[in-house]
């Protein structure tokens, strides 16, 4: 059960993406949209954080802050689910040798389906985005390049 419930909640968030992304032009990236998450590596981990016995529910999930959920297995599921997807502003960090961190630039096009992300994924649950409101209440723990962060101003605020 816990896995066609999770397969319900990525069709939803699919469609209400696609439907942003195609609102941009942006027709190939709304199709391909989140596709790893139907990888075993991601679908088993999600499926039983969200719907299995622990039952984290993503319906009430403001910000998802995958780091603090002691459950290695799900922790690493949603890290290759960054680093396979340029919309994920975590897959523009890069971990310097001396323990630093570079910001890159995210191009505008990704940026644009990350927007389109954080409106799916509220549509999928049920909830009234206001990109403004979500956006100020988490731009603190989002790390952008200046430029970047300029842009997503540009679109929700």
């Amino acid at each position: 059960m816990k896995y066609f419930k999770y397969l319900r909640y990525i069709i939803r968030h699919k469609w209400f993406v696609t439907l942003e992304c195609f609102k941009y032009k942006l027709y190939w990236q709304g199709i391909i949209h989140d596709l790893s998450k139907f990888l075993p590596s991601e679908f088993s981990p999600y499926s039983n954080y969200f719907y299995g016995s622990k039952s984290n529910d993503r319906e009430k999930a403001k910000y998802a802050k995958p780091t603090t959920t002691d459950d290695e297995v799900f922790d690493f599921a949603w890290l290759l689910h960054q680093k396979r997807n340029q919309h994920h502003w975590q897959w523009w960090i890069l971990p310097e040798d001396d323990g630093g961190i570079k910001i890159l630039e995210i191009p505008y096009k990704f940026v644009v389906e990350m927007i389109c992300d954080w409106h799916g994924a509220g549509k999928a649950v049920g909830r009234k985005f206001s990109d403004g409101k979500w956006y100020l209440e988490n731009k603190n723990k989002i790390q952008l390049n200046p430029q970047t962060r300029k842009e997503v101003e540009k679109l929700v605020l």
